[in-house]
């Protein structure tokens, strides 16, 4: 388990660096820090990419993944896009967030838009095969995809 420090840098002096709420929590908060100050609309349907003001060193061996606020996604059908910060990023954080409701949301500079969480990773070498036979036989699992255990 990663218990050291992680390097964060502001890219603007008004970004607010990211933090936990409570010291068990997995995530920490991410927060709007847009270029010109300004807050933004999103329109039901629209996906926009905000800014964080936030670079951050990836530790080794991990990977940041930047994930939903259970607030902003239940009050305001605000969700997070599919996120990966890798190790080696060294650009700032940015956040995709598409408004999935029907109202019109405004998200404010300074205001909690997600949250990342380290996760560790493995990177396999993968070796194509010939055969369709990926485990080597039939698994109870099987090939069953969408659906195949029931809603």
């Amino acid at each position: 388990m990663f218990e050291g420090t992680v390097k964060v840098y502001r890219v603007r002096d008004e970004a607010k660096l990211p933090q936990r709420a409570h010291s068990t929590d997995a995530g920490m908060d991410f927060f709007f820090a847009p270029y010109d100050g300004t807050t933004v609309r999103v329109a039901p349907g629209q996906s926009v990419l905000l800014e964080t003001g936030i670079k951050m060193q990836v530790p080794s061996g991990c990977m940041l993944q930047i994930m939903n606020k259970s607030g902003v996604a239940s009050k305001k059908q605000l969700i997070a896009g599919a996120c990966v910060v890798d190790e080696g990023y060294d650009g700032e954080i940015f956040v995709n967030l598409q408004n999935v409701g029907k109202d019109v949301q405004y998200i404010d500079p300074g205001q909690k838009i997600a949250q990342g969480v380290f996760v560790r990773i493995e990177k396999p070498d993968l070796v194509e095969i010939n055969k369709d036979s990926v485990y080597g036989h039939k698994t109870a699992r099987g090939d069953g995809s969408l659906g195949s255990t029931g809603t």
